[in-house]
């Protein structure tokens, strides 16, 4: 399902199963119906992410289908070589949830295909305090 990045501006970071099950990006003026508008969990589905490090100097762009236990690989290190354990990148300061991982990996790949500057403006707009979001994860 391509889409261009002016698609994605401007859109609060959660879906919704429209019934047909399709993913559905619910914009900011939508009213949320449900609790499952706001899913951190997902059985088949993907997340994106960006981490960073204490100093907010260093961006990591991931993807994976299970978020809590990548952040938790991450945090401990347990690939001693990785760029997140060369740099200390654990801090999670952006994400977004997928209903299917070819979703994610195709909207990883955009991110991770702009500039550091469009990155920057992602995170603003989501988390402006850049806070780690670690916490709010399930």
């Amino acid at each position: 399902m391509p889409r261009n990045d002016e698609t994605w501006k401007g859109l609060l970071h959660y879906v919704r199963n429209d019934g047909n099950h399709h993913q559905r990006v619910i914009a900011r003026s939508e009213e949320r119906t449900t609790k499952q508008t706001q899913t951190t969990t997902m059985e088949r589905g993907g997340y994106i992410y960006i981490l960073t490090n204490k100093n907010h100097t260093v961006l990591y762009t991931g993807v994976t289908s299970n978020l809590a236990n990548r952040l938790y690989e991450h945090r401990t290190g347990v690939y001693k070589c990785s760029f997140t354990s060369r740099y200390n990148v654990t801090q999670l300061v952006y994400f977004e949830g997928f209903l299917s991982i070819e979703e994610a990996i195709y909207r990883e790949k955009q991110i991770k295909a702009g500039s550091r500057q469009k990155k920057l403006d992602l995170i603003d707009g989501f988390n402006p305090e850049w806070k780690d979001l670690t916490g709010t994860i399930n």
